[in-house]
């Protein structure tokens, strides 16, 4: 287990004077005498550190001319955090720790208790759930073991060095105060000599009073950071990535071999327990309407990507919207750092694997384009991607258009800056499979009008659009940043159009649906239900009796009952259509005699439209599903029927066009007339 000790002496501490060595060579001959393990060698590499142990990073006094804006208890009564503002910064805030300091009898006692630790810990008997509080149990059965022999203090700094053998034994060291502040959201360390940087959620970006001194020490606290992931980082390997216990995501580079000025790293702290749907309605992200227009379209295994920046919410929305899908469902996740967390029992879970193997060789690496293939082994309902930045992009749209529901984030700012992304390399999206994602979310971070929960910024869903085709969306909700509302188009939507049309309903009776899992969704909130199993087991219960859920959730808010719930929607499901249903001669006969009802109304609107139309226009005519339109559209272009190219329209915006080739028009011509004989004989 990876210990962080200070390693350093308090900034104007004085050396030991000759009675203070006296005694302390006295308590070690009693522990000595007292012990059955061979204690003499840790005394002995305690006193070695002692005579070793050097200033490596210091906490900064608050001036003189500090003005406190805020202070709260982190660990109360040992860690607090005061937040000030600093003349000398221009007025600027800064982040102060202020954690209770050790006398040099306590601080001695403490490293050699954490050291007697290392050498008598065992693994435990039994499972436990929380390791961090049996080492910490054995450290009080320790504590109480060699009270005498270590000296006699009070309860009080008993209690001052326990806190210390949590915070550098099985916590982060010096920035375990930081680490334990729910509060921050990022921690980063640019090197020597410089402040560690927070960013807070009320204040944003401050500079702490954490400064890291020794370059040898911050490079051992980068190795041992990388070890808690599990993960291996050296002048070779200068670069890991990995997760932390706590689901906490660590980036770090290790000496001046990419950093000029050394050893870097920044945390990216998540909550244990991630954001449920629910949570993100009452902070505002979404609100009920969205969520209900997001649980039937994964319940009819509508693919989404959750587009935004750094930091904008993307894997948290994400994470919130998988856990509307039906419980039933099978669902394939690939992440390079595992930090999806879903309440489904039938989930598989990938994450790649590094190759440590010198100079160009990659042998024993798994990447995600190898894991997103895999999961198609495994016969997903849905296949859920982190985030697509490479080659994995196009196996993922390959898998849609095979009926395959999914779901990935990618970072960009916009929807044509992230459909730009999937066209060019190195994902390579064909123009023509844009529209297999079916709808694009825009996740902000953003300045609120008002302060909500004491907080003047928040993340919002800046937009919601259908995809029609490339170049070519619907938006559906969009976000006001006026009044901090959402504007909903949902009479426009074309999917849930679609969907009604599969599961034999009109639009009228889907929109009736999204009613009422909106009223479930806003009784869930106004009760508090937050908690993911709490969330999915009424989810769960929603899709096995929905009448008796919701009459429960709008007799409580008070809404009227005046939709009557029978059953619950029956989910629509993708035709397997082949090319062979579609043609059953060959192109060469150049006949669309065989052609199925679907596949010549495609035709007859392109006669219609004077040939050509764009992609969006022409599925939005017909009453097919993006997905099976999709492989309608393919096999007539492999036909020859059809010429699919990326133009651009009247307003010279990029568009699939779709046209009829002389073969098509020549054919379907024959086929009027075939059909129009066979009616009058």
């Amino acid at each position: 287990m990876p210990i962080f000790r200070r390693g350093r002496k308090e900034v104007g501490s004085s050396e030991p004077t000759v009675n203070e060595k006296i005694e302390e060579e006295k308590t070690e001959k009693k522990i000595e005498a007292s012990q059955t393990i061979p204690i003499k060698k840790i005394l002995v590499r305690t006193r070695k550190r002692r005579i070793e142990e050097k200033i490596t990073y210091t906490f900064k006094p608050l001036p003189s001319t500090y003005v406190l804006i805020d202070s709260y208890w982190v660990k109360e009564p040992y860690a607090k955090v005061n937040i000030v503002s600093l003349p000398e910064l221009g007025g600027a805030y800064a982040y102060y720790v202020d954690e209770v300091k050790l006398s040099r009898d306590e601080r001695r006692i403490c490293d050699r208790l954490i050291d007697i630790l290392s050498a008598e810990l065992r693994p435990p008997e039994v499972d436990v759930e929380d390791v961090k509080q049996y080492v910490l149990d054995e450290a009080r059965r320790l504590s109480r073991k060699y009270r005498i022999a270590l000296g006699g203090l009070t309860e009080d700094s008993w209690s001052r060095i326990l806190y210390y053998v949590e915070r550098d034994l099985i916590g982060f060291g010096p920035i375990h105060v930081m680490m334990g502040d729910h509060n921050i959201e990022d921690i980063s360390c640019e090197g020597i000599g410089r402040p560690v940087y927070v960013w807070h959620r009320i204040y944003e970006s401050l500079p702490t009073n954490l400064i890291f001194i020794d370059e040898n020490s911050l490079d051992d606290f980068i190795v041992k950071l990388a070890h808690i992931g599990g993960k291996h980082i050296s002048t070779a390997f200068p670069i890991v990535d990995a997760m932390l216990y706590g689901k906490h995501r660590l980036a770090a580079t290790f000496k001046k071999e990419i950093s000029p000025r050394g050893s870097t790293f920044t945390i990216r702290k998540f909550r244990e327990k991630p954001f449920t749907i629910t949570e993100l309605i009452k902070l505002g992200t979404i609100d009920e309407e969205m969520a209900s227009y997001f649980w039937i379209l994964l319940e009819n295994k509508a693919s989404i990507i959750v587009m935004g920046g750094t930091g904008a919410g993307k894997s948290t929305t994400l994470n919130a919207l998988a856990s509307l899908i039906k419980p039933g469902m099978k669902i394939c996740t690939v992440e390079e750092i595992a930090e999806l967390n879903f309440p489904h029992e039938n989930w598989v879970q990938f994450v790649t694997r590094e190759s440590y193997g010198l100079g160009s060789s990659t042998a024993g690496s798994i990447d995600l384009f190898t894991l997103v293939k895999t999961t198609l082994r495994y016969r997903p309902d849905y296949i859920v991607v982190g985030e697509v930045r490479g080659q994995e992009a196009f196996v993922l749209f390959q898998a849609l258009a095979t009926g395959h529901g999914g779901m990935c984030t990618i970072h960009a700012e916009s929807i044509d800056y992230a459909v730009k992304r999937l066209t060019s390399p190195p994902m390579n999206v064909s123009e023509v499979y844009i529209p297999l994602m079916n709808v694009a979310v825009l996740v902000e971070r953003v300045y609120l009008p008002r302060r909500v929960g004491g907080l003047k910024f928040g993340r919002r869903a800046r937009d919601i659009s259908e995809v029609l085709g490339y170049g070519e969306y619907e938006p559906i909700f969009r976000w006001d940043p006026i009044n901090d509302s959402f504007i909903s188009n949902i009479e426009k939507s074309y999917l849930l159009n679609k969907i009604a049309q599969r599961i034999g309903k009109s639009l009228g009776d889907l929109l009736d649906e999204l009613i009422r899992r909106k009223t479930v969704l806003k009784w869930m909130v106004s009760k508090g239900i937050f908690d993911m199993s709490d969330v999915a087991k009424i989810i769960t219960r929603y899709y096995i009796n929905p009448s008796e859920v919701y009459e429960k959730a709008a007799a409580e808010i008070g809404a009227p009952i005046k939709l009557k719930v029978t059953t619950t929607m029956p989910q629509a499901r993708e035709p397997i259509i082949t090319a062979q249903p579609i043609l059953a001669i060959s192109p060469e006969e150049t006949s669309i005699e065989a052609l199925d009802d679907k596949a010549y109304g495609i035709l007859k609107i392109l006669i219609s439209r004077g040939g050509k139309t764009t992609y969006g226009s022409l599925l939005s005519e017909t009453p097919l599903a993006p997905v099976e339109f999709w492989r309608y559209l393919n096999t007539l272009k492999e036909a020859g029927y059809v010429d699919i190219k990326t133009g651009s329209d009247e307003s010279g915006k990029p568009r699939t066009i779709v046209s009829i080739t002389e073969s098509g028009e020549k054919s379907y011509k024959s086929s009027v007339e075939n059909r129009e004989g066979k009616n009058t004989s």
